[in-house]
């Protein structure tokens, strides 16, 4: 009996450090394929676990990765949390950035871009939904280039995605409603059906 209870708790010790590397992973993983602020709240809904294991788990992380010397760090504004890169490494990101906003728009660009100005306010996952593919690196790009902004949502789902003044001004128009075919784009069947599927799911 006593040998059963011994290492019963010696399984339970084993155990918990694992499922708190698990935390720490997953949370790695979503804030790296959402690349925007999350809410602590959604990830706490996502994981299934208190807000204050999230914050206990990205504290940990940040700091490992501090002592590491990676190149992400994590960062906190309010309610949200977002990768961010190292300080020390500033120099080479924005080379990378300078060029990236130098260079012509990439087709898959054009695409979103046409989506945020045709669809109005629109979230990344009903984005992605009309394209098909994950969308947070192109619109990365398209609000570094100021031609779209966001707006956070009193709900936890994310961000919604409008074109900016810097758009209209580049296309010499006072509002998106003066696009080529807009009433006719922007109320697309096949797309309100695809954002119907979307919201269910």
């Amino acid at each position: 009996m006593a040998v059963r209870i011994y290492l019963n708790c010696k399984l339970q010790i084993a155990n918990y450090p694992l499922e708190t590397q698990k935390l720490k992973s997953t949370l790695e993983s979503l804030l790296f394929v959402s690349g925007e602020p999350v809410k602590f709240a959604k990830l706490a809904k996502i994981c299934q676990v208190g807000k204050k294991e999230i914050e206990e788990a990205l504290n940990d992380m940040d700091s490992a990765w501090q002592e590491q010397k990676r190149g992400l760090r994590i960062i906190k504004k309010g309610e949200s949390v977002q990768l961010g890169t190292a300080a020390e490494n500033a120099e080479f990101v924005n080379q990378l950035v300078s060029g990236e906003l130098n260079a012509d728009l990439s087709k898959s660009a054009l695409e979103t871009l046409s989506i945020v100005a045709y669809r109005g306010s629109v979230t990344r996952s009903q984005i992605e939904a009309i394209r098909g593919v994950n969308c947070s690196y192109v619109l990365r790009s398209l609000l570094l280039r100021g031609l779209v902004e966001r707006k956070e949502t009193a709900d936890i789902r994310g961000y919604l995605y409008e074109i900016s003044f810097e758009f209209l001004k580049t296309l010499g128009i006072q509002s998106a409603k003066h696009l080529p075919d807009w009433e006719i784009l922007s109320k697309n069947e096949k797309v309100e059906e695809v954002l119907k599927i979307n919201s269910q799911e």
